[in-house]
């Protein structure tokens, strides 16, 4: 059973970055695809980036162009580069892993508050 722990996060104005960091255990991280998602009060959790584990990714419209999803296999660690940062980006972000074999998201990072000040 994967274990995720989350890093970064914080408060940070308009136009901004930050990097989010995700550590995974296990010995076999590289047969995972990861994802970040993000859930503002109020709103349904919603998906921000996916790092296929064939290294491929996939990003939501919103946040396109701005945030870059990678990862170290070595380190088994996903990160999450958040540029051009928005006020609308402020939300609880969550890293997840999904083995390749399953179609679920099996299990979540604690969470890190991301907010932006306009």
């Amino acid at each position: 059973q994967v274990q995720l722990v989350q890093s970064g996060g914080g408060l940070v104005q308009a136009g901004g970055s930050l990097r989010l960091s995700c550590v995974a255990s296990g010995r076999t991280f590289s047969s995972y695809d990861m994802g970040w998602f993000r859930q503002a009060p109020g709103k349904e959790r919603e998906v921000t980036a996916i790092s296929w584990s064939g290294d491929t990714t996939y990003y939501a419209d919103s946040v396109k162009g701005r945030f870059t999803i990678s990862r170290d296999n070595a380190k088994n660690t996903v990160y999450l580069q958040m540029n051009s940062l928005k006020p609308e980006d402020t939300a609880v972000y969550y890293c997840a892993a999904r083995p390749i074999t399953a179609n679920t998201w099996s299990a979540w990072g604690q969470g890190t508050q991301v907010t932006v000040s306009s």
